[in-house]
């Protein structure tokens, strides 16, 4: 029996959206485009939906009148990714993405109950490539915040750049977002 190389194909983000536009790909299918490719998003479970609206809703609080919180949206990093995390925080007015998805964000939030490693792994080098200074993931299953800071360069990342700061933040703290330090965000009010 002959074997043969596995072989994928990576996809520019051009491409991804251009499937999406032709009706290949569905706007509600659960997938997002991670460097270069295809990834098959975790199913919802209602715990992650619930600390996804939870933490929606307290960002919404926190930043108030010139930010727009979004949840499950694409942002377009790259060329070769458009992520959808949980809950974004970008600066502007919703009407301000109406042509194109947003390119940076202040503050990106991922909700991990079974996609806890590759969140930490993968995203955390993906967003840390892409500069994103702030990122949270809401951890379930150990109940608190991990807040990665300060990306850098990492040869030995998946994507090249890790975050050199990891904090975690445990029930009873707070946090203040980089983009809007003078605000809190109670770790209890993001949590189920």
């Amino acid at each position: 029996m002959a074997t043969y190389p596995i072989r994928t194909r990576r996809w520019t983000r051009k491409e991804y959206d251009r499937l999406i536009d032709l009706g290949i790909l569905h706007e509600d299918e659960p997938v997002e485009l991670v460097g270069g490719q295809m990834i098959v998003a975790e199913p919802k479970s209602s715990p992650h939906e619930t600390a996804l609206g939870l933490t929606a809703d307290a960002l919404r609080r926190a930043f108030g009148a010139g930010w727009v919180v979004r949840e499950q949206g694409p942002i377009a990093l790259d060329d070769e990714s458009e992520p959808e995390p949980d809950v974004m925080v970008v600066p502007g007015q919703i009407r301000d993405y109406r042509d194109a998805h947003p390119e940076r964000a202040a503050l990106l939030v991922e909700v991990a109950l079974s996609s806890l490693a590759f969140d930490r792994r993968h995203k955390g080098s993906l967003y840390a490539r892409a500069g994103v200074a702030d990122y949270w993931i809401v951890n379930l299953v150990d109940r608190v915040v991990e807040v990665r800071r300060r990306p850098a360069a990492d040869p030995t990342a998946d994507f090249g750049a890790a975050y050199q700061d990891i904090e975690l933040a445990r029930p009873g703290a707070t946090l203040a977002p980089l983009a809007k330090r003078q605000t809190r965000v109670a770790v209890d009010d993001l949590l189920p």
